[in-house]
């Protein structure tokens, strides 16, 4: 994740003056530790991977800046098993970080998960600039352009692309 990116991330968090962030790809830990950032003191961020040793890294991460253990919910599995399990409209922000042929079901997870006026965020939109390259495209990138247009067409998302890092694709919920 670039500087930029990461400073995004925090600005939007602040934004919403966040209390609950559902992440999708924790990693290791770097998207995470922004969010926290930019989050208010006493917020949640629960963070879904299928890899325990990301989160383990990421846990180890989060505890060298100190913050406290119980600002980080770690769930390991895939996000569509686990997504269904958390509350409607208990969260003010998603960030999507994982599958990208999966993007779109995280819009439509997010769009539960999200209060009014909570805030989705998909990073790597621009797909090194294959999303907006008219040659032949794997179907990574296919599925990139329908979450754009997905978002851009929705009458409950109000969206905006940041051109940081690999790009953000970030969209207020009506």
């Amino acid at each position: 994740m670039s500087p930029g990116t990461g400073a995004a991330l925090r600005m939007l968090a602040a934004t919403v003056d966040a209390k609950a962030v559902a992440e999708i790809g924790t990693g290791t830990g770097v998207s995470g530790m922004h969010l926290l950032y930019g989050m208010r003191p006493d917020g949640v961020l629960t963070t879904v991977d299928p890899e325990p040793d990301h989160q383990q890294f990421a846990r180890q991460a989060f505890r060298a800046c100190g913050f406290a253990s119980n600002r980080a919910r770690f769930i390991p599995g895939r996000a569509l098993d686990v997504l269904p399990r958390l509350a409607d409209a208990g969260y003010d922000l998603v960030f999507c970080d994982g599958d990208r042929l999966e993007f779109l079901d995280y819009l439509a997870e997010s769009l539960r998960l999200l209060r009014p006026g909570g805030l989705v965020v998909f990073e790597g939109v621009f797909a090194n600039g294959r999303t907006v390259d008219s040659s032949p495209q794997p179907t990574e990138v296919l599925r990139l352009r329908e979450l754009l247009r997905a978002v851009r067409e929705s009458p409950e998302l109000v969206p905006s692309l940041l051109p940081v890092g690999d790009g953000l694709l970030c969209a207020v919920k009506r």
